[in-house]
Order: structure tokens, then sequence, then C-alpha cells
């Protein structure tokens, strides 16, 4: 009878198959995030789209976030609502904004009254963008509303045993999801348009919504259950002044700020990757797309086998300083080897390193997080470091637009008019990226400095003995 009692968290099918449920839906929700990136030269043909513009586009998705701080509210839903009820919420948030996105690209909208009176104002922005703008914002809330919701179902589900690897295999599976677009999107583009891929990445989101809908299921069992083997006294509820809490607490403000400068050298870089592989090596865009694809596969192989080393073995820490370093040195790769030096094996051999690194932080970063704060206001602990995040998300893909189109002068202008085989010079633009991953370097050493002090365990096992 007393093993009837115990929660679906000791079955290890339970907990695996809770996991492959939430991940699936991260893999669509990644899938659209980039679904537009390998596209950035047919819509600078077909929608009249500039590097700005373009650069803009990427930035929208953390609008809402950030100014409107839906991510801090996210996580005080979540703290407040619970698991179940922020998972729906952002998987139908996310197929809100998807169809906004997709109708902004569609001859539907493009040939109608809204569109027209988009484009009586601000004249340099196109109107199928600004719509683009407001779906993917609306997608972004919900994309990082399930992020920060993902990452506390995983410590529900996994504290005390496989966290890290949990975490390393929910992140191989969305990074999945980048290397199916860089794969497909070009193809479903390629004799359909741009907005056939956004349209194939909303059906995706669509299949999203359902497997975190059948997840829910299982959550409420594991809830009942809990409740009913709960002793003692009930643990205390969160208190939205607990966020004091959380932004005075000096090992979470490294580690959040860790995380913007870490990330803002690699998600905006992946929009303007496509693009900037083309101009080195002279590729076609479908080509050096698929190219690219290879990072996410790096690491998502990679980031599993970390987050089981860090299970057993710990050095949480330093796995983060390591992976500062080798950000760095793949952004000055791309910056500083001429493009006549610039060969397949060099690009192929940078995206390992940048992917090695894109699985030794974040592998490293999401398990120490519980290490720092309370459960309590864990949701609104992520949904904060999210916050922090999705600013430098928003403002970097717009600074790397202007200075892309600042040191191209002319370039995008010849480009609009037809120009043909003219390509961007992406060198500051990746000193700019290479920048971030130095001020990463000192922060993650910063952190391990903070951690001797106060002692989290960032280096500890996350699996106890």
């Amino acid at each position: 009878m007393e093993q009837i009692r115990k929660s679906l968290r000791e079955s290890a099918f339970a907990r695996w198959l809770a996991l492959g449920l939430i991940s699936s839906t991260m893999f669509f929700g990644y899938f659209f995030i980039d679904v537009a990136a390998p596209l950035q030269s047919l819509l600078e043909t077909d929608y009249k789209w500039s590097p700005e513009v373009f650069g803009m586009l990427g930035g929208s998705e953390f609008f809402l976030n950030v100014f409107a701080f839906f991510l801090i509210l996210s996580g005080i839903i979540l703290d407040k609502m619970g698991i179940r009820f922020t998972l729906i919420t952002a998987a139908l948030t996310m197929v809100l904004g998807a169809a906004i996105k997709f109708y902004a690209l569609s001859a539907g909208f493009t040939d109608g009254v809204l569109a027209n009176w988009l484009g009586s104002f601000f004249t340099g922005v196109p109107a199928t963008a600004k719509l683009a703008f407001v779906g993917f914002a609306i997608f972004g809330v919900g994309i990082e509303m399930a992020g920060i919701t993902v990452s506390k179902t995983i410590v529900k589900w996994f504290r005390g045993r496989e966290l890290a690897l949990a975490m390393g295999l929910e992140m191989a599976i969305a990074r999945l999801g980048v290397f199916a677009v860089f794969r497909l999107s070009p193809i479903f583009a390629e004799n359909s348009g741009v907005s056939h891929s956004v349209f194939m990445g909303l059906v995706f989101l669509c299949i999203g919504f359902i497997t975190f809908f059948i997840y829910t299921f299982m959550d409420r069992k594991l809830e009942k259950q809990d409740g009913e083997t709960a002793t003692g006294e009930p643990e205390e509820e969160f208190k939205v002044s607990d966020l004091k809490k959380i932004f005075t607490n000096p090992g979470f403000l490294t580690i959040a700020a860790l995380c913007v400068l870490f990330y803002s050298a690699i998600f905006p870089f992946q929009k303007f990757a496509t693009d900037m592989l083309a101009s080195k090596l002279g590729l076609e865009i479908k080509t050096a797309a698929a190219l690219f694809s290879y990072f996410p596969i790096g690491a998502m192989i990679l980031t599993p086998f970390i987050g089981l080393f860090l299970d057993k073995k710990g050095m949480g820490a330093k796995m983060m300083l390591y992976g500062a370093i080798l950000l760095t040195i793949s952004h000055l790769i791309f910056a500083l080897v001429p493009n006549s030096a610039f060969t397949k094996p060099i690009a192929i051999g940078t995206i390992v390193i940048l992917g090695t690194a894109f699985s030794l932080v974040p592998a490293s970063m999401w398990p120490s997080v519980p290490k720092i704060v309370e459960d309590r206001y864990l949701g609104s602990a992520y949904g904060s470091i999210f916050y922090i995040q999705n600013i430098g998300l928003l403002l970097v893909p717009i600074l790397i637009g202007w200075v892309t189109s600042v040191s191209n002068p002319g370039v995008a202008e010849q480009i609009a008019a037809g120009a043909e085989g003219l390509r961007y010079d992406y060198t500051v633009p990746e000193l700019v990226f290479a920048a971030f991953g130095l001020a990463a370097i000192f922060m993650a050493m910063f952190l391990r400095r903070i951690d001797r002090k106060k002692g989290y365990g960032l280096d500890i096992p996350n699996i106890k003995k």
C-alpha cells in the first residue's frame, strides 16, 4: 500500500515521459523562433526588409516581455496559479502570435486595408514587418512563459535525481528544433515563399499545444499524490514581496548577468549566421543554412552528457566559465579570419566550438538556479532571469542590424534594388558578439568567487547520495 502512495516521480518511466511531452513543445517553439532566420535574403528581396528591419523582427520577440514586464508577470503567475494553468496559457499565446505573424506575411494581408493603413506611417518599416513584429511579440510572451514553466516542471520531477541530465535533454530536444528549422525552412520557402515556412511553424505549434495538454493530466495526478503523502506544515506560499529577496541575492544577480551576456552572443547571432556564412564562404543561402544547422546538433549531442557529468561530478561554476571562453574564441574566429582564408573546415570547426559553449553554459546554469533560491519563488526567479535575458535579446538584434548597415554603407539599398552577388561584411558585428563573450568570462569568474563566499554549492553534484 505504501508503494502505491508513492508519487509518479518515483517511476523512471513517468519522469522521462513527462520530460518528453514538455520537451516536444519546446522543440516546436524553437522551430518557430528561427523560422525566418535562414530567409533574410528572401525578406529583403520579396518584402523589402533592410537589415535594421530584420534585426527589429528578432528583437520584437522580447518587446512585451521587457517593456510590459510580461516575463516578471509570468513568473508570478506560475508561482500563484501553478504549472498546468501556465503551460496551457503559454501554448495558446504562442499559437495566437504565430497566427498573426503568418497573416502579416500572407498575400491576404499585403493586399488588404490593414496593410495600407500600417504602411501610412513610419514608412521606413514595411507594413508586413510592423504586423509581424506584433505577432512575434505575442509569440515571445508565450515561448518565454513556456520556458520558465518547463524549467520549474523539470525541477519538480527531477530534483535530487537526474536534474542536470533532464535539463540537458530538454535543451537538446529544443535545439533539435533549431537544426530542423535551418534545414526545412529554406525548403518550405523555396517554392511557396516565406509565408509557407511560417505557416508550417504555426502547424507545429498547434501540435505542441496538444503535447502540453496531455502533460497536464500527469501533473494533476502527481500533484494529487504529493498532497496525499505530504507531512508536517504546508510550505509557505509565494508572496509578491518575495521578489525583493530575489533581487537582493548576489548569486541570482550574477547568474542573471552571465545569462544575458551569454545568450546575447548566441540567439541574436543565429538570426544573422546564415547570411554571415554565405558572405564569408560565397555560398547560396540554402547551403549556408544547412551548414549552420550543425551548430545545434553539436550542442544537442553534448548537452545531455554534460548534464550527466554535472549530476555525478559537479563543477557547474567551472563549466560556465569554460563555456564563456569558448564562446568568445568562436566569435573572434568569425570576426578576424579574412574571407580569403575562411574555409568550410574552419567554419565547421568554429561552429563546433560555439556549439560546445552552447552546451556548457546552459547545462550548468539552469540547474544552478535551485541551489541559489528557494523553491517557493523558483518560478519568479526563473521568470526574472528570463526577463533580464530578454532585455539583451530585444536590444542586441536591433544593435547588430544597425551595426551591419552602418559598417556596410549603401549595400542594403543595392540589394533591395535587385543587385546580385552583393554581400554584407560581418566583421564589426562579430566583434560586438565577441565583446559580449568577453564580458561573460569576467561574470563567470565573479560567480565562482561569490559561490565560494556564499557556499551555494554550484560545483557540487546534483545527485544526492
